[in-house]
């Protein structure tokens, strides 16, 4: 039962993950499609983020994880 209830933890941090990063690669798209000039900036702020969603989705799993013991 224990082990259920870590895979799901694991899972709706992983869907989570998804949900945020989809929201940044959206919202990315709609800024340089509004203003071309900016996608630089656009583009480093928007892989910042992404790698902050990632890390806490990783930090979610690794604590469902350790919920097993």
């Amino acid at each position: 039962m224990i082990g259920s209830i870590a895979a799901l933890g694991a899972g709706l941090s992983v869907i989570g993950a998804g949900i945020g990063i989809g929201q940044i690669g959206g919202k990315a798209v709609e800024g340089i499609a509004r203003q071309p000039e900016a996608a630089s900036k656009i583009q480093t702020a928007m892989i910042i983020a992404a790698a902050l969603v990632e890390g806490a989705a990783l930090f979610g799993v690794v604590v469902s994880f350790l919920g097993l013991r």
